[in-house]
């Protein structure tokens, strides 16, 4: 389901939220400890080159801190990748049609994995209608809302850009 709510039914907000790796977009993620409850880390994008590969690399340590990988079996493995993926695609979508990504946060509380990219655009991402499977491009956001619990943009009144979250469900 394509959705423009600010939060997912079940989202707890950020005032639940505790920042526990904090990595600038020049340095590789911070190893940080693994804790109970919820789990966030926020890499800055601002001004980094090769954004999308960054993304994926700073996705993949987050889950290997958090117990995702390496993945215990198949369906771990999967959930893992679907993760990166929609990493990928949600920051690639930032890249092509919102003047880049500012930040990439990922947090997890053992059910939901959530992930969140922030941009300065004023585009409103959505799947395209109807999809057309064997056509080159535009299938980015079709993946994100078939992969993903759910998804939508949060704006902020007075403040240019967005932040596009999708949630995927935990296999661990």
């Amino acid at each position: 389901m394509s959705t423009t709510r600010p939060c997912s039914p079940g989202d707890r907000g950020p005032e639940s939220e505790t920042v526990v790796a904090d990595a600038p977009a020049d340095q590789a993620a911070a190893a940080a400890p693994v804790r109970q409850g919820r789990q966030v880390r926020r890499l800055s994008l601002n001004g980094a080159s090769g954004i999308v590969p960054l993304a994926r690399d700073f996705a993949r340590q987050a889950l290997q801190a958090w117990g995702w990988l390496p993945a215990a079996g198949a369906d771990q493995r999967a959930a893992a990748e679907d993760v990166l993926l929609v990493v990928s695609e949600l920051v690639t979508n930032a890249c092509l049609h919102a003047e880049g990504p500012d930040e990439l946060w990922l947090s997890s509380d053992n059910k939901v994995l959530r992930i969140e990219v922030s941009d300065r655009g004023a585009g409103q991402p959505a799947p395209r209608t109807p999809h057309r499977a064997g056509r080159p491009g535009g299938h980015g956001m079709f993946i994100v809302q078939r992969l993903c619990l759910d998804w939508g943009v949060v704006r902020t009144p007075g403040v240019s850009g967005k932040t596009v979250w999708a949630e995927l469900s935990s296999p661990v």
